[in-house]
């Protein structure tokens, strides 16, 4: 058979059954495999790191899964290096395969050939331009193996077109998938982790994005039950435990923090971080106000995690899961030995703070605070939603003021945070899981970057609900130049002649939508919220396209944040909430304060 129909059989033996992409000369002979062997349905996309978005979002959706982006030659794989790094910096294994010209012409300039192998070594677990056709069934196997070992993260294929097309002997019948390694946390390793916690008054649990790309959210719930330790979910670890659950703290950061998460954190003793990276949006910049008063112990999958941005009390190299089956192991021991400490003073405090220290998302306003349509969203959207956004204002408010009670059910692009990236991973979500509530979160900027793969929605039949939040502001990046006194080049608003009824907020998002084949909502009044939403769900199940729900917003809100990246001194811009009626979707019922 050919090296490419070698490689097709291995992506299905691997488990593969979706694959995105956008087809060309070079890659052709792969796609002529993709097509005569069969059993990998292929989505079509406009844009080549639009196709790398999707694999992204359909990894992340459900545990197992690897997403595969195909392009040709040249230009598609440079344009397939975003993706790679947003895979690589949240973990995310996906794989990219690109054609290539003739390995013979390599080295003359040809046509669309460069050296995409070491342009993409950089961002990905393996980069190679296979050069001998007999090496591509090991090259597949080996690509497999790494992007599930240890930490995960992409991997990048190059096939140059006469190696596609070169005869091999294959048995695809007795191929098999080579051992994944991962890192096992020891007996002892996990008894003196937690002889940290029994010796501290106020523990927390940071719960990080290991856990869930470990899909051990139940044995990190359980643990935590054991020992009634209050839980903080990283940005990429929300959803590890519900966020009605009564251990749930909240969570912690200079942007993405809640107000009751920050002030438990800053009471807390010592802190058990699994499956995080003490990224700089949880921790803030000042690591003395983060770490003064407590001790830190860290389980991360890969060694040199450990230490990185400040060194723990005590470092643990685990898969999350590993680690977790023994710290239940070792934590039901103890109860039954009756040495675990009664933490119920601690629980209640955290509960109590959850209860007062809430910010207000009621807001009648027309144009309408942002804050309010995600207190719609809270009402519209059951447990069962999966939401999916990356970066801006949008997702940081987001963040604050919506509730995600299910691991893989908050599907964000946490380090790289490329604007574009919402409506891709949103359609590689939908496709991983059609029974699923999919709603996608963006402001204006990031829904106009990769605007053009609604088009794949609606070709492919992919339906899902986009929020779209519009103030014709680069609104993060004006707020960033407060500090600076500026107000520049972040406006995007201009009177459009086509549409004068918007006024200055430009981009008609409503006609672009529906021109490229989908259904959409323009909402001014945040009272006709709820039954734009409504008509949304049922526009998305009739049509089965990606459906718009457009909230234009005032022009300007000011979002809580740090503005000195201190997690101790965060800014609330608005008026926090003081009565029931002003936060009516939060979590706990608001308690008034003393």
């Amino acid at each position: 058979m050919t090296a490419a129909h070698a490689a097709v059989e291995i992506l299905k033996r691997e488990g593969v059954t979706n694959a995105f992409g956008v087809p060309g000369a070079a890659i052709n002979p792969f796609y002529k495999a993709l097509k005569e062997v069969g059993g990998i349905d292929h989505t079509l996309a406009r844009h080549v790191e639009g196709a790398t978005h999707m694999a992204e979002g359909y990894t992340r959706t459900k545990a197992g899964n690897i997403g595969v982006a195909i392009g040709t030659s040249g230009p598609a794989g440079t344009d397939m290096i975003t993706g790679h790094y947003s895979a690589a910096g949240d973990s995310i294994p996906i794989l990219a395969i690109t054609g290539q010209a003739p390995s013979h012409l390599l080295h003359k300039e040809d046509f669309q050939a460069v050296d995409i192998a070491s342009i993409a070594k950089p961002l990905t677990k393996m980069a190679v331009t296979v050069l001998e056709p007999a090496q591509v069934p090991g090259v597949f196997q080996q690509a497999f193996h790494l992007m599930r070992s240890g930490r995960p993260g992409p991997v990048h294929i190059d096939l140059p077109i006469d190696v596609q097309l070169a005869e091999i002997d294959f048995d695809p019948e007795t191929y098999e998938p080579l051992p994944v390694y991962k890192p096992s946390a020891t007996r002892a390793q996990i008894e003196k982790a937690i002889q940290f916690l029994l010796e501290s008054e106020r523990p927390l649990i940071v719960a990080g994005g290991g856990i869930i790309n470990a899909d051990a959210s139940d044995l990190l719930v359980e643990f935590a039950e054991l020992t009634n330790t209050p839980v903080v979910p990283t940005l990429m670890g929300w959803g590890t435990i519900p966020d009605d659950h009564e251990l749930n703290a909240g969570m912690v950061g200079q942007q993405t923090g809640h107000r009751y998460g920050n002030a438990t954190f800053l009471e807390s003793d010592f802190v058990l971080g699994i499956g995080n990276r003490w990224a700089n949006r949880h921790t803030g910049y000042k690591l003395d106000v983060y770490r003064e008063g407590r001790k830190f112990v860290h389980v991360d999958i890969e060694p040199t995690q450990i230490g990185k941005i400040f060194a723990p009390d005590y470092g643990i190299a685990s898969d999350a899961k590993a680690a977790l089956e023994l710290f239940v192991e070792v934590a039901k021991e103890l109860k039954a030995e009756g040495k675990l400490p009664d933490r119920s003073e601690w629980v209640a405090s955290h509960l109590d703070r959850k209860a007062t220290l809430q910010r207000r998302t009621h807001f009648d306003n027309i144009p309408m605070k942002p804050q309010r349509v995600y207190e719609e969203m809270n009402k519209a959207f059951g447990k069962d939603t999966r939401y999916v956004t990356t970066i801006g204002l949008s997702q940081i408010a987001g963040a604050q003021m919506l509730h995600v009670y299910k691991p893989r059910h908050w599907i964000n692009c946490g380090q790289a945070g490329p604007l574009g990236w919402t409506i891709p991973a949103a359609l590689g979500v939908a496709k991983a899981d059609p029974d699923s509530p999919v709603v996608a979160l963006s402001g204006d900027y990031d829904f106009q970057f990769m605007i053009e793969e609604l088009a794949v929605g609606a070709q492919h039949r992919i339906p899902y609900i986009h929020v779209l939040v519009n103030n014709a502001y680069l609104g993060l990046i004006r707020q960033a130049q407060i500090g600076l006194d500026i107000n520049f080049q972040v406006n995007l608003e201009f009177e459009n002649q086509n549409s004068p009824e918007l006024g200055v907020y430009g981009v008609d998002h409503v006609k672009v939508a529906e021109g490229l084949g989908c259904k959409a909502i323009r909402v001014t009044d945040p009272a006709d919220l709820a039954d734009a939403f409504e008509r949304a769900k049922k526009l998305a199940q009739e049509h089965q396209v990606p459906v718009v729900v457009e909230a234009i917003l005032e022009r300007v809100t000011n979002i809580a944040m740090s503005p000195t990246a201190d997690i101790s001194a965060v800014k609330e811009f608005e008026d926090v909430a003081t009565e029931d009626w002003h936060a009516p979707t939060a979590i706990l019922p608001l308690k008034a304060q003393a």
